[in-house]
């Protein structure tokens, strides 16, 4: 009989936080210090993992530093530029926590929100969805008026195309417990902007049960997403959506391939 003793398996965290970030240097330091602060306010058990995707300033070497002073921080990199959709995916798919967080590397929902969500999930939800226009009031700074009016197009869009209730798909403060998180990333097929829209609708698809949260938010100069290129980009891949499910190529229910 072998002497070997087996390694006990280290207890998941409570939470894990999901930051995607493309060329961040600007501002993933002051992202990193106000979770890591916050996190120990709280006294959460509690990971964070940054997906650097193909960055090529001094994102990598910044996320690296904090990660050296904190082992339950991580940094993943994705091969390439692959998109937002493809960050969180790889980050969720990484992720040990029993609750799943992503959060946009700005922090336009600041982390002292997480909380709603996570009540949400306490209360019974699988997935939990920051939102911008339940309460109107909690925008510190709103988006400007052509933003909002291609967010107002693509959502009824959404509502039309893939049947998606919510006011807010893309809000980029979403949480999922884990048994969720594990029956919709591995399916996502979305890689880039419109990777939302695609995410709630294998949640539905599959019965989870979806709240949607009223959270403070303020728009950020900097925001990389572009309503004139990259709007007809996201159409094109809720029409991809609405395609896939049409012709089988999600399954009908979650465990299924």
């Amino acid at each position: 009989m072998s002497n070997e003793r087996l390694t006990p398996q280290a207890p998941r965290p409570t939470y894990s936080i999901v930051i995607p970030a493309f060329n961040e240097d600007a501002r993933i330091e002051a992202t990193l210090q106000k979770i890591n602060a916050y996190v120990s306010a709280q006294n959460w058990d509690a990971e964070t993992i940054v997906v650097n995707d193909g960055s090529n300033d001094r994102t990598v070497q910044i996320v690296e530093r904090y990660a050296s002073q904190n082992s339950r921080m991580q940094l993943i990199s994705n091969p390439g530029n692959r998109g937002k959709g493809y960050s969180v995916r790889n980050g969720m798919l990484h992720a040990s926590g029993e609750i799943l967080l992503f959060s946009d590397a700005d922090l336009s929902s600041p982390i002292e929100e997480a909380p709603k969500l996570f009540e949400a999930i306490a209360q019974g939800a699988d997935v939990a969805i920051g939102s911008r226009w339940l309460q109107v009031k909690l925008q510190k700074q709103r988006q400007p008026l052509y933003r909002q009016l291609f967010g107002r197009i693509f959502n009824r869009l959404l509502r039309t195309m893939l049947a998606l209730p919510f006011k807010d798909t893309q809000c980029g403060f979403k949480a999922f417990t884990r048994e969720a998180a594990q029956a919709i990333f591995p399916l996502q097929k979305i890689e880039r902007w419109g990777f939302d829209p695609e995410v709630l609708f294998l949640a539905r698809r599959f019965g989870f049960k979806i709240v949607e949260v009223p959270v403070a938010w303020a728009h950020r100069e900097g925001t990389r997403i572009s309503p004139l290129s990259d709007g007809p980009k996201m159409v094109l891949e809720m029409l991809t959506v609405w395609w896939n499910a049409i012709t089988g190529k999600y399954p009908t229910q979650k465990g299924s391939r």
